[in-house]
């Protein structure tokens, strides 16, 4: 690895230190299933997005709803002693990866055979506060 390189690897390894972030690897649902429960939960307010995964029909909001969990406790281990009530946590970033896919074969009719694809999925949930954007509102009154 290169001098430039190696500078870079330890800038993203520092900002990650100050990061609070959950990731799931490997899910077996869709890319596209599981982006629209992401997107859901993009820039909400950390209390809003654990109701909005509760209450919500798909599938995939149990397992992002246990990553955000698991994304709090990350934060919580940090911060011993904060309330994340004070500190307005939010869903700073939510984004899905595509991960392997599994090729299968479907028979079907004279003899023929049809290629099903089972797609999966990694998610990454990073946690952020809100007060720049509090702070900015407040001067353009």
């Amino acid at each position: 690895m290169g001098a430039r390189k190696r500078k870079r690897a330890e800038q993203i390894k520092e900002a990650k230190k100050s990061q609070y972030y959950a990731v799931l690897r490997n899910f077996p649902t869709s890319p596209r299933k599981m982006r629209l429960v992401t997107d859901m939960i993009k820039g909400v307010e950390i209390n809003k997005a654990l109701d909005m995964l509760k209450h919500s029909p798909k599938e995939a909001s149990h397992s992002v709803e246990k990553l955000l969990l698991s994304a709090i406790a990350n934060w919580q281990a940090k911060n011993e002693g904060a309330r994340i009530e004070e500190n307005h946590l939010v869903v700073k970033e939510a984004y899905v990866d595509q991960s392997r896919t599994l090729k299968r074969i479907q028979p079907a009719p004279q003899g023929r055979a049809h290629r099903i694809r089972k797609r999966s999925n990694h998610v990454t949930i990073v946690l952020g506060s809100d007060h720049v954007v509090e702070e900015v509102e407040s001067q353009e009154n």
